[in-house]
């Protein structure tokens, strides 16, 4: 797969790096020709010096055959115009732009372009690891009766058994997000500070189930 990543701040290069490292076809912009020691020596991609939404830059960069291309230099307006450059003249089918502005990316969310509010995402995560528990459902059968919730467990948690996590509270944990990875726990999964875990929750249990969370080990069934 090909991808043209516009930015090569720390998002991007670690972006490009790790789409390199599994064997992707990767082409970085950047218009500071300094930025580009950021990926490394090993980074066997291409590097192209200019700005990201000018089209011959974009074809220096293989844009059409791009299967992907994600916009994550520091403008917004930069982000935008690029992202839809590539989604709307040269058709490639994943654009997504990151957005320090939350209200912008609303807008260009209705227009159809894919957008992470950095700013909103950055203050969720603080919010997630502020409160003692925090739960969002994320998925819910379409028949009913189950739904997934990502928690982000209290520190009483930490150091138990997944195991246990599942016993006391009547959950199940579907997976964990450890390390930016996901993990399918086992009998020996240990939890983990800053663990991300998401739960399988009985919609009839749902309430006492959480709350069994929150109180952490030694308090549920």
């Amino acid at each position: 797969m090909h991808v043209v990543v516009l930015g090569c701040g720390r998002v991007g290069a670690q972006l490009a790096r790790t789409l390199d490292a599994e064997g992707h076809s990767v082409a970085v912009i950047d218009q500071s020709k300094p930025a580009f020691a950021r990926l490394g020596k090993h980074f066997g991609g291409r590097k192209v010096l200019g700005i990201g939404f000018d089209r011959d830059r974009l074809l220096e960069a293989d844009i059409e055959h791009a299967h992907a291309f994600a916009a994550v230099s520091s403008g917004d307006n930069s982000n935008i115009i690029a992202a839809r450059v590539a989604r709307e003249t040269f058709r490639v089918p994943n654009v997504v732009a990151r957005i320090y502005d939350p209200r912008r990316a609303e807008v260009y969310e209705r227009l159809g372009i894919p957008t992470v509010a950095s700013v909103s995402w950055q203050a969720e995560r603080i919010l997630r690891r502020l409160m003692p528990v925090d739960e969002r459902e994320e998925w819910r059968s379409a028949v009913g009766g189950v739904s997934m919730f990502e928690v982000v467990l209290p520190e009483a948690w930490i150091g138990e058994r997944a195991v246990r996590l599942e016993q006391e509270t009547g959950t199940r944990v579907a997976y964990l997000v450890r390390f930016g990875r996901g993990l399918l726990p086992n009998e020996h999964t240990v939890l983990q500070a800053d663990d991300a875990v998401h739960l399988l929750v009985d919609d009839r249990h749902r309430d006492s189930a959480l709350a069994a969370v929150a109180a952490g080990p030694g308090t549920g069934g």
